[in-house]
């Protein structure tokens, strides 16, 4: 009897770049991002995002948070030191632990709207299944099913389904497929492109020998052969990305919601 899709997973990052936190519920806000996913984001004196291509220091920067999502525990992993911030009321106190930190000036940035996608047309929540992280674990023996769910970094995980299943929910450029998790429509838009931050220890920022190469050797072997390759110009791509308009009021997602494409 075949398995009917469902949501196994949902991930946020709220500061983008630093840890994720994996969450049972998550409200989807009008403007089709994920409530605290990537809400603040690190910019240093130049107006330049502070991520894992630009500064490899953090990497071994630690980030937890309760469960209201207005407090972080900032842990410096080099030398153990680690303090709590809340969110609402210590962000110039955070900026200066920043700074310290990154050697150079910092500043937090917030938006409660949409956040800070690194796509902003295909700006929902990223997808992937679960046999989907599980085959590429296979890919590389010595690396872990988390520590890949930590390097691709996507939000919603799919259960239920065969690996690469969710390379159905995009279509021709400029086109989309309709699906629906729990009550809320989404477009599939594109295959994520990635870049050099898979590559890289989630924990330390070491770089795996051959971790691309072998990743697109692996993904073009692989590609099931009703796959629109269409969008592929390269093989370093894996997870979706979505696009949701017009939703008229916050709407919870919910691990167990069912996961159906709509007919076009």
């Amino acid at each position: 009897m075949n398995q009917i899709p469902f949501l196994e997973k949902i991930i946020i990052y709220p500061i983008k770049s630093l840890d994720g936190l994996s969450i049972s519920q998550a409200t989807l806000l009008k403007s089709g991002a994920l409530k605290h996913d990537r809400q603040w984001a690190i910019y240093d004196e130049n107006q330049r995002l502070i991520n894992g291509k630009s500064n490899h220091k953090i990497y071994r920067l630690r980030a937890t948070y309760n469960n209201t999502f207005n407090q972080v525990t900032l842990k410096n992993e080099d030398n153990g030191s680690q303090k709590i911030f809340d969110l609402r009321e210590d962000i110039k106190e955070i900026e200066s632990f920043l700074s310290e930190y990154f050697g150079c000036l910092v500043y937090l940035k917030e938006n409660r709207i949409t956040g800070f996608p690194d796509d902003t047309y295909a700006s929902g929540p990223t997808i992937i299944s679960q046999a989907t992280l599980e085959t590429i674990a296979q890919w590389f023996p010595h690396l872990t099913i988390a520590e890949i769910r930590r390097r691709f970094r996507a939000n919603l995980e799919i259960n239920g389904v065969p690996a690469f299943w969710e390379d159905q929910l995009f279509a021709n450029k400029n086109q989309w497929v309709n699906f629906r998790i729990g009550k809320i429509n989404f477009q599939g838009i594109n295959p994520c492109q990635r870049c050099i931050v898979p590559t890289k220890n989630s924990y330390t920022g070491e770089i795996t020998d051959n971790f691309q190469k072998q990743f697109i050797t692996k993904r073009k072997e692989t590609l099931p052969s009703w796959v629109n390759a269409s969008q592929f110009n390269h093989f370093y791509r894996v997870s979706v990305n979505t696009r949701v308009n017009n939703l008229e009021k916050e709407t919870d997602l919910q691990v167990g919601n069912e996961v159906k494409i709509i007919d076009n």
